[in-house]
């Protein structure tokens, strides 16, 4: 597993507000200790609200919440796009502010309309990266309001898969999509920027037990 991998697997385990061990995070992932600190330090100065030290543990237990803005998907969008644009310029005081800005505006927008739990952002990716992913998120939206079927295909996977999206996830830079697998018969979790080629699948899904947005929602909860 590569930095930036271990970094978001930190992250997705810091978010359920319990309290991890290094000794413990480190055998999960097959790192250090010492590596693990050091982790800590960079997601606590990229503005993930850690808490915790060394031989006591890591939490994140505080929320983020946007300034009181109305934005358009669209809007959304084109703000993120900017941003990634400038943050792998050339123009050094534009790429140093894209990257302050971008640090400021992490928070979670929910693509659908239920009630979503309390995120933190994350902000020790590269701006440059984000964009990639910008290409394929029309799709991603539309087919998780139609309920469309897709198949994606994953930077380093070993084959496609055929989806059910069902959320879509920001995390300050990074864009993630839950998704229920129909070749693994399980949900993934995924980010937009790993995807590297994308298929609109013949037919619609209907929710089925177990299958549901709400179904991942019981099961990932703390």
């Amino acid at each position: 597993m590569n930095r930036k991998d271990r970094l978001y697997a930190l992250m997705q385990r810091l978010r359920d507000g319990q309290l991890h061990t290094a000794e413990a995070m480190a055998q999960d992932l097959g790192v250090s200790v010492r590596t693990i600190y050091r982790d800590m330090e960079t997601l606590a100065a990229s503005g993930v609200p850690v808490e915790g030290a060394r031989g006591y543990g890591y939490t994140a237990r505080a929320s983020v919440t946007l300034p009181p803005l109305n934005l358009t998907d669209a809007e959304l969008d084109a703000l993120h796009l900017a941003l990634a644009t400038l943050g792998a310029s050339d123009m050094a005081d534009m790429a140093e502010a894209a990257q302050t800005l971008s640090a400021k505006i992490e928070a979670v927008l929910p693509e659908d309309s239920g009630p979503a739990p309390a995120r933190f952002g994350f902000a020790t990716y590269h701006l440059a990266e984000a964009a990639q992913g910008f290409a394929f998120m029309p799709r991603i939206r539309a087919a998780i309001r139609a309920r469309q079927r897709l198949r994606v295909v994953l930077r380093d996977a070993d084959a496609p898969q055929d989806i059910r999206p069902l959320h879509l996830d920001y995390w300050g830079r990074i864009w993630t999509c839950v998704a229920w697998s129909e070749s693994d018969e399980s949900f993934v979790t995924f980010r937009i920027d790993r995807i590297t080629d994308l298929t609109v699948l013949p037919g619609l899904f209907v929710d089925e037990p177990g299958k549901s947005l709400a179904d991942w929602r019981v099961a990932t909860a703390p």
